[in-house]
């Protein structure tokens, strides 16, 4: 795969986007991940002084804070933190749930994406900049991303990349290798890795992905992902009537 000509590609089509939507420039989550990492080093690249970086943690290890800020000094973005750890705690008091945290631990888990999000949007909104996303292809064929949350941004400049792909993406944009050799997390809970939650390791997804083969439990695992999360991929559905109009 051609890492320099896909950074290119990427980075004019960043502009163009933004340029299209008559916004300034970008703004990004800093997860201390390698696709928020590639992300925010394509955006510096796109917009070097119309770039901006958010850190947010909320009940989150400290490790990936310290990744971010790594991050964020190796390429030279600025960056804000704004913890909402109290802002989740609010949430949770004022809602005052009847069902424990250890019986559904991903509706809980799944606030904090989605407070970021909000985050995210403000942030962006007071500086005329895009929300830029840091999914991969992996992750949408899987649906391995909160609807609203992580999932709710403006554009998805590695959408097209396998997590794979994105590795060979990071070297070329010169990540540090911690970050991208680091186990890959959605940091919704303590301890939490992608691949235990997943029960396959992104090798076998994206290997599933490109050639349709793999191991028969990958396969049905994959397949039901897929299928299951089909919703979190599309508009939400409107009950056709009939009706007719000049504008749709």
């Amino acid at each position: 795969m051609d890492y320099k000509k896909i950074r290119k590609t990427l980075v004019q089509w960043m502009r163009m986007k933004v340029e299209e939507a008559g916004s300034k420039g970008i703004i990004i989550g800093l997860s201390g991940g390698i696709d928020s990492s590639v992300v925010a080093a394509l955006a510096m690249e796109a917009f070097p002084k119309n770039c901006f970086g958010l850190i947010l943690p909320c009940h989150s290890q400290g490790q990936d804070e310290q990744d971010a800020v790594l991050l964020a000094e190796a390429i030279g973005i600025p960056y804000k933190r704004i913890e909402l750890d109290s802002v989740y705690d609010a949430m949770l008091e004022v809602s005052n749930p009847e069902v424990a945290y250890q019986d559904n631990p991903l509706s809980y888990s799944n606030i904090k994406p989605r407070l970021r999000m909000t985050a995210l949007y403000f942030e962006g909104g007071l500086r005329n900049y895009l929300v830029a996303g840091t999914g991969n292809k992996s992750e949408f064929v899987t649906g391995y991303f909160t609807k609203y949350g992580d999932g709710g941004v403006d554009i998805e400049p590695i959408g097209e990349l396998l997590k794979t792909d994105v590795k060979g993406l990071a070297r070329e944009l010169g990540i540090p290798e911690k970050l991208i050799t680091k186990a890959p997390t959605a940091g919704l809970w303590q301890n939490q890795t992608d691949e235990d939650e997943m029960g396959f390791t992104y090798e076998e997804l994206d290997d599933f992905i490109r050639t349709g083969k793999g191991r028969p439990e990958v396969v049905e695992r994959v397949t039901a992902l897929n299928n299951k999360s089909k919703h979190k991929k599309s508009l939400p559905p409107v009950c056709k009537l009939g009706l007719e109009y000049e504008i749709d």
